[in-house]
């Protein structure tokens, strides 16, 4: 294994860190004062201007190889950098649920389905949503999925139930990736198929938006959305009947992946704003980074956070050598530890900042949220655990 970063990644690294210094941090506040003042729910100006100045830098679609060039490897320490900033990626288009959409549009969509709906997502014209979890059943088990797609003619009629599709709030949204079943009878993971569903179809209903932690997460939102006696082409299939689980699996590893890259990154600025409150604040007649605890959550910190980088650069190492698929273990591991991982780092560091760590005065509260989501996004820590675990088992 070599975790050099190539030429190329170096780069890319210097050109995205000059974009960050430049446009992404010095607009925080801005892009907070924006979403705040106007309609919530429609796109901020602040980050279309941006994309365009990413699209001229040529850092645009780092994440996807066909695209960039880049190996899972190379886009790595990419992603770390946009992390640190919640919203930063999108800027770049490089965020979650596009990201997986765009993987699965490029790997099993047709030459249609990717003229209609790939092309304008790779160009950041239109957002998408992904449509597989649902309220009333424990969507950590997908087989458990109820809402149904059911053969009509020339055509498809759906129903179901669907919470948590991400962007689906945002006024840009104008595709859904929906996951159901076709077929009851047939063996359990072939029961399911995903379609393409435009969002403008009669019988999709968009009925909230569901907050996390009392942050809603504009302009894109997490929504409940109903979909009722919705009629779509056949054409609009992707892969074919009873592939829906294989397609969630081929979704699901990258974005894992790119979920713990990000999260690398927040780590290592919450470790940075710890260290800068430490040293600047002072409490009992010395400063707080002469304390002795505080000083041990440092160092804490700084172990945890690369041994977290270095079995994701592993991971990512295998994901290109071998293949997504043998780096399943290697997937459940670091979809289990990095959330971890990144919340301990956020609490001590919200804890060093003392109450402005849960203001929205520092990023810290949004971390957390961030990373605690994540324990339950893509699969909840428990899940990834009990698959690691079977995978020892069958070790002679």
């Amino acid at each position: 294994m070599n975790f050099d970063y190539s030429a190329k990644t170096i780069e890319l690294q210097k050109q995205l860190a000059a974009f960050m210094d430049e446009h992404i941090y010095p607009n925080e506040a801005v892009f907070t004062a924006e979403i705040d003042a106007g309609d919530r729910w429609q796109p901020s100006e602040l980050i279309e201007d941006l994309k365009d100045k990413a699209k001229a830098a040529g850092l645009w679609n780092l994440f996807l190889p066909s695209e960039s060039g880049l190996t899972n490897l190379e886009y790595a320490p990419l992603a770390e950098m946009m992390g640190r900033v919640v919203w930063a990626s999108e800027v770049f288009n490089c965020s979650a649920p596009d990201t997986g959409n765009m993987e699965v549009l490029h790997l099993y969509g047709t030459a249609e389905q990717q003229e209609q709906w790939l092309k304008p997502l790779l160009n950041g014209e239109i957002r998408s949503c992904f449509s597989m979890t649902e309220p009333d059943v424990a969507s950590s088990d997908a087989t458990n999925i109820q809402a149904s797609i059911v053969s009509d003619g020339d055509d498809y009629v759906l129903n179901g139930e669907k919470w948590w599709s991400t962007g689906g709030g945002d006024a840009r949204c104008k595709l859904s990736i929906f996951m159901g079943k076709t077929d009851d009878t047939a063996p359990r993971h072939l029961q399911q198929s995903m379609i393409l569903v435009p969002m403008e179809t009669p019988g999709v209903i968009v009925q909230r938006q569901v907050d996390v932690f009392g942050y809603d997460d504009a302009p894109n939102g997490h929504s409940q959305i109903s979909y009722i006696n919705v009629r779509v082409p056949k054409d609009n299939l992707l892969l074919g009947e009873g592939r829906g689980f294989e397609i969630a699996q081929g979704r699901l590893g990258p974005g894992r992946v790119h979920h713990c890259m990000r999260l690398i990154g927040i780590a290592e600025r919450a470790l940075e704003l710890m260290c800068s409150r430490a040293k600047s604040r002072v409490a009992f007649g010395k400063p707080v980074a002469d304390q002795g605890v505080i000083r041990q959550w440092i160092a804490e910190a700084r172990l945890a956070i690369d041994q977290a980088r270095l079995l994701v650069l592993k991971t990512a190492w295998m994901m290109d050598s071998v293949g997504n698929k043998a780096a399943r273990r290697e997937i459940a591991m670091i979809k289990a530890l990095v959330p971890q991982m990144a919340l301990k780092v956020i609490d001590r560091s919200i804890q060093v900042h003392g109450g402005g760590g849960v203001s929205p005065d520092f990023p810290l509260a949004q971390y957390w949220i961030y990373a605690r989501t994540l324990r339950l996004a893509d699969g909840p820590d428990e899940v990834h655990l009990e698959s690691i675990a079977k995978m020892e088992l069958k070790k002679p």
